[in-house]
């Protein structure tokens, strides 16, 4: 049983993967199309999981769930009941369960305490049209809850721990922050920023601060970033939180008109955003197994 609350409770810092669907294109998988890496639950589910166990062969604690980009709505697209789609993220889910317990079977000298956890992507991934990037779409509370809820409800069923990530505008944290009330495993809240705004314009602070009395929020902080404002928002993250900051941003390129640009800068020194507050640490895009084994050196580990 993971401990992820109590960790954090002490100071300790975690450390979570990188980019599975950038690792699993390394692997050679096909990820065009409007479900990204999701449709590998339908197509390959055991490069799934070989992506996975490559994370924490690195040092990563955490396996994290094929869900970023499923949604109901998405898999209906291909002709998928709601059933179909609720029996896909529970078999996804129980997968990264079975690989995390045979990482720990086959290193038990290890004594790392990996913890599943459950991708809640933005209602704009659905889109497919990089919306998360501008979170632009005008889209009513309400119905981002519904968007989200089940998702969420079944995921909560079967993992450790959730990630509300990659949210770009203050409707959706809101809608998201309303639903995990009550919600039975915890929760962190991860923003896409650009400096100090979301990627809407408005303020990430007033983000994390939404956050600050929600007790089943663990954690707030900012994925799919550039790195150079991952201190920055660390700092903005814990100080208007008053919890822990998340940090995991991408390899330094930029995602423009339908592929990667730019020169890869992928850190390997995080503790510069420990020193500010971050204390679940990893990386997004592009950061492969091998960065994360930066990152975990650099923890001394």
């Amino acid at each position: 049983m993971t401990d992820f609350p109590g960790r954090l409770a002490r100071g300790e810092v975690i450390l979570l993967d990188g980019g599975l669907a950038t690792h699993l294109e390394h692997q050679g998988a096909d990820l065009r199309g409007h479900l990204w890496s999701a449709r590998l639950m339908l197509d390959e589910p055991a490069a799934i999981a070989v992506a996975q166990r490559d994370f924490l062969n690195a040092g990563a604690e955490v396996v994290t769930t094929t869900s970023y980009q499923a949604s109901h709505a998405g898999f209906a697209q291909l002709g998928l009941t709601t059933a179909d789609v609720d029996a896909l993220l529970r078999e996804d889910a129980r997968r990264g369960r079975a690989v995390a317990e045979a990482w720990q079977d086959d290193n038990p000298d290890e004594n790392r305490d990996v913890a599943v956890v459950g991708s809640i992507g933005p209602y704009g991934a659905m889109l497919n049209d990089g919306s998360e990037y501008r979170g632009d779409y005008q889209v009513p509370r309400a119905a981002l809850r519904d968007f989200h809820a089940r998702r969420l409800e079944l995921l909560a069923d079967e993992c450790d721990l959730l990630a509300l990530e990659t949210i770009p505008q203050l409707r959706e944290v809101e809608a998201l922050l309303e639903l995990v009330a009550g919600c039975p495993i915890p929760v962190w809240l991860s923003v896409s920023a650009r400096g100090s705004r979301l990627r809407s314009g408005e303020s990430a602070a007033e983000a994390f601060s939404m956050a600050s009395q929600v007790p089943e929020v663990i954690a707030v902080g900012a994925n799919c970033i550039d790195p150079d404002d991952a201190a920055e928002l660390a700092e903005l993250a814990h100080s208007a939180s008053g919890k822990p900051a998340v940090i995991y941003p991408n390899s330094g390129e930029e995602w423009d008109a339908g592929r990667w640009r730019g020169t890869a800068s992928a850190p390997a020194d995080v503790t510069d955003w420990v020193a500010r507050g971050a204390l679940l640490v990893g990386g997004c895009c592009r950061v492969t197994p091998e960065h994360i084994g930066a990152m975990a050196e650099s923890l001394g580990r």
